[in-house]
């Protein structure tokens, strides 16, 4: 046990004699001093090295990180991260590419044609659908090209339609140069020939004015003087013969409307019953005052039960030709 004391003993002092050696008061050798100088110069040149590393990562960093570290105020701190929040309205350059790719093909016509995307794909084909609306363009400019040509020249003063070619125009019996030392002549008739076949519209008090056969003066050669117009001949002939005539002048038409002949009145056989006249079996579309006659021209007057369709006379009352 002794032996155990004493060994414990010395060990406990040499122990302290190491620390002493080693530590407090004891003078340490230049070279010791200078090593360890050296090595905590090292030290702390490794510290900054590294330091400065954490500093300058985060600057060559992309932008997709979204921490930094600030740089340190002394050796001694410890950096702390510091987080910094994007501002969430950047946009990336691939996004600003595509937009400005955008807004050159929205155009107004891309618009109307509703296209899904404004490529210049797009724009390519939007080439051909411009011109395929063009089209319809010309289109009414057509037709009214061809309404213009099917319209017909306006009617004259006295509302007359334009005469069909190779027709007599109208004279203004007020221009007319009537020359007695010329004489022509013509042929008339007067018929009211249709009233047989319309009876039972026919006014039954004019019955007794009506002829048997419906012939009112038969067709037959009569005289006339030069410039003379169809109603200057009927009413000379009728005045000879005896027969009944009313007329009235129409300045509208500026010509002389024939009422009644014998005594049969227009609307005497219905709502569109009256008197007509045709020329060389032509029906003028104006009054037989404005018709200048020609020698050897035929004149017949006949009477109406169905606004000319039943004489033939339909299209010179307005009706349109068949």
């Amino acid at each position: 046990m002794n032996k155990k004391k004493w060994l414990t003993a010395i060990l406990i002092n040499g122990v302290l004699a190491i620390a002493f050696f080693w530590g407090g008061n004891y003078q340490k050798s230049p070279n010791k001093v200078a090593s360890n100088i050296a090595e905590s110069q090292v030290v702390e040149s490794d510290n900054t090295a590294s330091n400065q590393n954490v500093d300058v990562e985060p600057s060559a960093s992309s932008d997709a990180e979204t921490t930094e570290i600030a740089p340190t105020a002394t050796p001694g701190e410890t950096a702390k991260p510091v987080e910094t929040v994007k501002p969430t309205e950047e946009v990336t350059p691939t996004e600003t590419a595509v937009t400005d790719v955008e807004k050159p093909t929205a155009t107004p016509k891309s618009d109307i044609q509703a296209q899904p995307t404004a490529t210049p794909k797009a724009a390519k084909t939007s080439v051909p659908e411009t011109k395929a609306t063009a089209k319809p363009v010309t289109k009414p400019d057509s037709k009214v090209a061809t309404t213009e040509t099917k319209q017909e020249p306006k009617k004259d003063k006295f509302l007359t339609d334009p005469v069909p070619s190779g027709k007599p125009k109208p004279v203004e019996w007020q221009d007319a140069t009537v020359d007695k030392k010329k004489q022509l002549t013509a042929t008339l008739s007067v018929s009211a020939a249709t009233i047989l076949d319309n009876m039972d519209i026919f006014n039954k008090d004019k019955l007794e004015v009506l002829p048997a056969d419906g012939i009112i003066y038969k067709a037959q050669k009569v005289t006339f003087y030069e410039g003379e117009s169809v109603f200057d001949v009927l009413l000379r002939e009728m005045k000879k013969n005896k027969i009944h005539m009313e007329f009235s002048m129409t300045p509208i038409y500026n010509s002389n409307y024939i009422e009644g002949i014998n005594n049969l009145y227009e609307f005497d056989a219905g709502e569109l019953s009256g008197w007509m006249y045709k020329v060389n079996g032509w029906f003028p579309n104006y009054g037989s005052s404005r018709y200048v006659l020609s020698d050897g021209d035929v004149v017949e007057w006949v009477y109406t039960c169905d606004l000319g369709r039943d004489v033939g006379g339909y299209v010179a009352t307005g009706g349109a030709q068949k």
